[in-house]
């Protein structure tokens, strides 16, 4: 006696409890030798590896529909990089200067008004500037952006900005 289940043949009155034990017949290639070519091929694929027939004689080509290989997009390279220096605030005339980082916690003198100041985390930093590790330009971005992911405007590379170390 055969019972219909999915599609599937199950040979013999199995009980429910021996579900996984049946014997299924669906078509699947039981592994062996290729019909065309003779090579051998694992159990449950559809074509032989080699020469791409058909395995199961019960298959049709027009049965089986081979996707169109679509090809990953390429990963996007990302490349670290810190700040060289910061773009702050002038505590006397208020005008923006560009200070390089290796001046932190030094005593600097503003070029517009010449007052001297401590360049220190109480001063008002706008913005910090850093190489492009792909194409070696300077970028200007905000402090918000310290930590995120963003793209380079000179080559569109991407980049992961990263805190200051002291």
């Amino acid at each position: 006696m055969a019972t219909i289940i999915a599609n599937r043949v199950i040979l013999g009155n199995t009980p429910r409890s021996n579900f996984n034990k049946a014997v299924f017949m669906n078509g699947a290639w039981p592994g062996g030798s290729c019909p065309q070519c003779g090579d051998q091929m694992p159990a449950r694929i559809v074509h032989c590896r080699s020469c791409r027939a058909l395995l199961n004689s019960e298959l049709s080509e027009d049965s089986i529909e081979i996707p169109q290989f679509v090809p990953l997009p390429e990963l996007a390279v990302i490349a670290a990089a810190s700040p060289k220096g910061h773009y702050v605030s002038c505590p006397g005339c208020h005008q923006e200067l560009r200070i390089h980082a290796k001046y932190r916690n030094m005593k600097v003198q503003c070029k517009h008004c010449n007052i001297p100041f401590t360049y220190s985390p109480t001063v008002v930093i706008n913005a910090f500037y850093a190489q492009c590790p792909h194409c070696q330009e300077e970028l200007r971005a905000s402090m918000k952006y310290v930590g995120h992911k963003v793209v380079c405007k000179h080559c569109a590379g991407h980049i992961q900005l990263l805190p200051e170390t002291p």
